[in-house]
């Protein structure tokens, strides 16, 4: 006798006000629509109701727990546990994610006033809150801003939309007014700063739409005197490498958030590792599991923290003061 699932989808409303379809799932919580389907069938969730043309429509309700199993996963847990889980088991495996050595690093940041922020958020007051974030970086220096308050900031952000706390036009502007920041404070390093080494190209691979963390990353490099280019985010995987060779990058830069699925991650990474030049470093940036996993791509540097950028550009410098002829 086969099991029912711990899952018990709602009954039909009298409305579908507020439901999504697939193509709107698939882009709010980064599950693709194959993926949504096979649940589905074989555990039993989500468990969508149809419209008149008989397309899926998904309650807010399961979207939520959607992006909440996808943290899940990302995180190294596998569907078959997971999906059909119950509330409790669910809960219990996120305070179990709490324990996690990456976890407590995090909690080591300086604690700030990060509800003041969050508040103007909630409250939509996007040019305070924008105001509130320069002033901020101002006070702080533009290192510390980025590790001590727009990381775990953001960190927060996303918790709140995970758990359905905040809409998704909150956290849009949200990302808007901390990008305004950042790329104002980027612009106004001085051009006597930057070395000329590394040049390093910015970007993600297509399917990964988040850029907040690559522009962290900027600021950060900047900070070490690199130069940077950023080609924003989800540039074809197969003009990379051309990309690279034409602005004569020293390090190509990826950014993940965890929104691509591991193997699709790793085949990208391999033949992105094949098809650039030997001489350019492959980094990338993130927490995603699809980079935990190993082996992933040969020559590849995985920067799980931002507190880890200045080490690894010391390390290349250092590594090209030895390469280079006596």
């Amino acid at each position: 006798m086969v099991e029912a699932p711990a899952w018990q989808g709602p009954s039909e409303p009298a409305s579908t006000a507020g439901m999504a379809g697939i193509a709107a799932v698939e882009r709010d919580t980064g599950i693709a629509k194959d993926t949504l389907r096979v649940w589905e069938r074989r555990y039993g969730f989500p468990s969508p109701l149809r419209d008149a043309l008989g397309e899926r429509l998904y309650p807010p309700e399961q979207v939520q727990r959607l992006r909440l199993l996808k943290r899940l996963i990302d995180a190294g847990h596998r569907p078959g546990r997971v999906v059909a889980a119950s509330e409790q088991a669910l809960a219990a495996l996120l305070e179990q994610g709490r324990d996690r050595p990456e976890a407590a690093e995090a909690a080591q940041v300086p604690e700030r006033d990060l509800e003041g922020f969050l508040d103007l958020l909630r409250q939509h007051q996007v040019m305070d809150l924008r105001r509130q974030l320069a002033q901020a970086l101002l006070r702080m220096g533009l290192g510390a801003f980025v590790l001590e308050l727009a990381a775990p900031l953001t960190e927060r952000v996303g918790a709140l939309w995970m758990r359905g706390e905040l809409e998704v036009f909150e956290e849009h502007s949200y990302t808007e007014a901390l990008q305004q920041v950042l790329r104002q404070a980027i612009q106004a390093i001085p051009q006597i700063a930057l070395a000329e080494r590394p040049r390093v190209l910015l970007t993600t691979l297509p399917g990964e739409p988040h850029g907040l963390g690559l522009l962290m990353v900027e600021a950060l490099l900047a900070l070490e005197g690199c130069a940077c280019l950023s080609l924003g985010v989800q540039t074809p995987l197969d003009e990379l490498p051309r990309a690279a060779a034409a602005h004569r990058s020293d390090i190509l830069a990826l950014s993940f958030s965890g929104m691509q699925a591991a193997p699709q991650v790793q085949r990208s990474l391999r033949a992105l590792r094949a098809g650039l030049a030997q001489e350019v470093a492959l980094w990338a940036g993130g927490r995603s599991a699809a980079l935990q996993r190993r082996p992933v791509a040969p020559g590849l540097r995985h920067l799980i923290e931002l507190h880890a950028v200045p080490a690894a550009v010391a390390d290349w410098r250092l590594q090209q003061a030895a390469s280079a002829p006596a």
